[in-house]
């Protein structure tokens, strides 16, 4: 999985296979944005607010979490995230992140290891299973 990001200021914007982050938010504007995500006070907006959520219930939190307990949760994953992509970058190739560097970062981390490798197995044996799909679904026609 080839992704690239680059430092700007103290934000990190991410390409994920060619696609930006504005490929993700489709054609909506900014209140639209501000309804669907969130924002904060200082303007920023909070992209895991939903997902967040649903995993603090599922771990044993009440359904409806205090917001405020959601946007320190967020904030502590987008600065681990941005932390790990910055060392990320500074191994392998200059510039550029690559699951080798991830697992890399991890190696020493047991558990975090173990589950990079189950969702590297995982993905490799998707795009198996999609590639022999494809090819019964060409076949068959």
């Amino acid at each position: 999985m080839a992704s690239n990001a680059q430092k700007n200021n103290d934000n990190v914007d991410i390409q994920i296979d060619g696609y930006g982050q504005d490929d993700f938010e489709g054609d909506i504007d900014e209140e639209e944005a501000e309804l669907q995500y969130g924002s904060t006070s200082s303007g920023r907006r909070r992209w895991f607010s939903k997902e967040l959520r649903c995993m603090m219930y599922g771990f044993g939190d009440d359904q409806n979490p205090y917001t405020e307990s959601v946007d320190l949760l967020e904030d502590l994953v987008i600065e681990y995230v941005t932390d790990m992509t910055h060392k990320a970058m500074e191994i392998g190739r200059q510039g550029r992140v690559q699951v080798e560097d991830l697992v890399f970062l991890v190696r020493k981390d047991a558990r975090k290891y173990a589950r990079i490798k189950d969702l590297l197995t995982m993905n490799e044996e998707l795009k198996k299973a999609r590639k022999a799909f494809d090819a019964e679904k060409y076949q068959g026609t």
